[in-house]
């Protein structure tokens, strides 16, 4: 005798067994079972695919909702919150911060933003920039070609200086005038390298060598790299950071490096959601001052805030550890990008 699908004809899969689970069948007596964890209530539809879908990728669930809030707001309440072992309220750390990161790489991608396409030598400002530079060179030297032709038919020609221009005077001002427009027109080219390695730079590893060598021969494809490492290892953002926040607190035992690292990982999520989120206004349409303010006083605001809550520390000693730890993010992110750079010409 065939066995009959307890789940076939309904779209409700709790339907089947009201007092027990689907997963381990142990007796329910609430909305999860107790010996698994799996919900008691299940949906056999395809909004349940989709909300399965968002959740595996996204991880918009509860805690999410709970979390992204505080991570704003308060920063610090939530910092302190989890270490003190308010675990399954919030999503951890390096979720929200793998998160923030997946979500700065699609904002990229949508709007086609890729460093291997950033040539800023073809940017239309700066062609136009160049053009106009060019343009004046070439005037000038035909006025100096001018110039020495009224000397050759014994006009009185005057220097800059108001003496009496001579023959090497002119061939000088004509020879300046044609290097001039030979540098400008070479700018224009794009011929510019990516990394000035120089032809004579030994690093006396031959394998690294090579690798700035390949920068040089092809700057779209050092871009590339950078971007892509950068995704693939902004993890390592938050041992680089660590050690700098544990500076600011040496001499105390009240807090620990797991404390440190908490506070680096919340950090650095919410700096790139916001990073992310000034991307999208600048697309929508929003002034450059209005970003650039916001991104240079918004991230201060919030490492205040969050180290003042999380440290539970005076406005005063949060206001000297934010000025030297907004100092050490521009020393950990030049150690990040010199790193980047090694693995992409390593790579």
């Amino acid at each position: 005798m065939q066995e009959r699908d307890p789940l076939a004809g309904s779209a409700d899969a709790s339907s089947a067994f009201q007092d027990r689970c689907l997963n381990c069948e142990a007796p329910l007596d609430g909305p999860y079972c107790r010996r698994c964890g799996q919900k008691a209530h299940l949906h056999r539809s395809i909004g349940a695919i989709g909300h399965d879908l968002v959740h595996g990728i996204l991880h918009l669930d509860g805690k999410f909702w709970r979390t992204l809030p505080l991570l704003v707001w308060r920063p610090g309440e939530l910092t302190r919150r989890y270490v003190h072992g308010e675990r399954v309220k919030f999503v951890s750390p390096f979720g929200m911060f793998l998160f923030s990161i997946f979500v700065m790489f699609a904002v990229l991608q949508v709007f086609g933003l890729s460093l291997s396409n950033l040539d800023v030598m073809q940017s239309g400002a700066i062609q136009q920039s160049i053009g106009v530079a060019r343009d004046g060179a070439t005037r000038e030297l035909r006025e100096a070609h001018d110039r020495r032709a009224a000397f050759a038919r014994g006009e009185r020609v005057l220097q800059a200086n108001g003496q009496p221009a001579t023959l090497d005077s002119l061939n000088r001002e004509i020879a300046g005038a044609r290097e001039q427009l030979d540098a400008i027109v070479e700018l224009g080219s794009g011929t510019g390298r990516f990394v000035d390695t120089g032809t004579d730079l030994d690093t006396g590893w031959a394998r690294l060598d090579k690798g700035l060598e390949k920068f040089n021969d092809n700057p779209g494809l050092a871009l590339y790299k950078l971007q892509a490492n950068g995704y693939k290892f902004s993890w390592l953002l938050v041992p680089l950071s660590v050690p700098f926040v544990w500076l600011l607190f040496f001499w105390t035992r009240r807090f620990r490096l797991y404390d440190h690292t908490v506070f680096v990982t919340y950090s650095l999520a919410f700096m790139t959601l916001f990073g992310t989120a000034l991307m999208v206004l600048g697309f929508a349409g929003v002034v450059t001052p209005v970003i650039a303010s916001a991104g240079i006083f918004i991230p201060a605001v919030h490492v205040y805030r969050q180290l003042k809550q999380a440290y539970r520390l005076h406005w005063f000693g949060a206001l000297v550890r934010t000025f030297l730890l907004l100092n050490f993010c521009v020393v950990t992110a030049s150690f990040f990008f010199v790193l980047l750079l090694g693995i992409g010409a390593l790579g």
